[in-house]
């Protein structure tokens, strides 16, 4: 168990001491009142008493307190001592389709019934995300366009919180334009990774149609991942033949059936071209498979050193610069009491 201090130019307030000990030893004995005697022979060897001899364990008391209270201030910190370990740690980008199609209902769920498309991607997400602690990991969302949802990042728990806000109806209600922009939801994360130093550098692209919006071609986008040396991971979700999609029909939610329409030559094409590979997900469970198989696919071990929690410890030194000081204040108004 290491000890040390959050602020330690407190610590610089010790050197007081040393005057006031000087102080103490030097002055304060001319400060003492006195009795004129014409002769004080006879009190040569006269013997001194236990409270004379005991008047210094106030200076003490005071140092012992004043010593206390500036540790206390320094707020001194335990932790165990620092120990190196190999981790598993690289760089992702999600990106995640958010188009109106991601709102077919049609991936079965064992715990959930059947969901929509873009609530089962951001459920699995969240358990990858959470799965791989010493990730940086960043979002990026694309409909008709795409914009970072959020930049790489190890605080977990912001990226969490920004997929969650994630709406299922963001196209939908004019948020974003609507449509299926592959090559820029790619590009957009491919840019996010291009300046990282990090040895494995992934996207994990979702989608469930073929790009029908964007600037950018899907195969432009993998082109420019492959001489950057990203790999990129397709996913295409939705089940085969058709899928219930909700309409809003005169405030009352109806359902059609449409055909699901996924360009999995693309998406295979863009993963064998960036050494990546393609999924194919029909159900929430093959979903999570294919993050499982993502998941034990990417390990890159890295060298870390690890620090425990500091744990604060200035509460023991206050309360015994109290107890000092309390005493010191008790013998000073009874035992060493003075009568003017």
């Amino acid at each position: 168990m290491n000890m040390e201090f959050a602020n330690r130019e407190y610590l610089l307030l010790l050197l007081l001491i040393i005057p006031y000990i000087l102080w103490y030893v030097m002055l304060r004995k001319k400060s003492e009142p006195t009795i004129r005697m014409a002769d004080t022979h006879v009190f040569r060897y006269a013997p001194r008493s236990w409270r004379v001899m005991l008047m210094p364990l106030q200076m003490v008391l005071r140092i012992v307190a004043f010593t206390l209270l500036v540790i206390a201030l320094a707020r001194p910190q335990t932790s165990d001592s620092m120990k190196n370990e190999t981790v598993e740690g690289i760089d992702i980008m999600m990106a995640m389709d958010v188009s109106t199609s991601m709102l077919a209902e049609d991936l079965q769920d064992l715990g959930r019934g059947i969901q929509n498309r873009l609530e089962a991607a951001k459920n699995v997400a969240a358990e990858f995300i959470v799965g791989r602690p010493n990730d940086n990991i960043g979002l990026t969302i694309f409909a008709g366009e795409a914009f970072t949802q959020c930049p790489m990042t190890i605080d977990h728990a912001a990226l969490l919180s920004q997929l969650e806000n994630v709406r299922t109806d963001i196209a939908a209600r004019g948020l974003i334009e609507d449509g299926t922009a592959i090559g820029m939801g790619l590009a957009n994360a491919v840019s996010r990774l291009k300046d990282s130093q990090a040895k494995s550098r992934v996207v994990i692209l979702l989608t469930d149609g073929s790009n029908n919006r964007g600037d950018i071609s899907p195969m432009t986008a993998a082109d420019i991942a492959r001489s950057l040396g990203i790999r990129v991971y397709t996913v295409g979700v939705g089940t085969n033949g058709t899928a219930r999609y909700p309409l809003n029909v005169g405030g009352r939610t109806q359902y059609m059936q449409i055909p699901v329409e996924i360009d999995t030559k693309t998406l295979g094409d863009i993963a064998r071209s960036t050494n990546g590979k393609f999924y194919r997900a029909t159900n929430t469970k093959e979903l999570r498979q294919i993050y499982h198989e993502i998941d034990q696919l990417e390990k890159s071990k890295i060298d870390v050193q690890l620090y425990s929690r500091h744990y604060e410890v200035y509460q023991k030194f206050a309360l015994g610069a109290l107890i000092a000081l309390l005493l010191e204040v008790l013998l000073r108004i009874t035992i060493f009491r003075r009568i003017p």
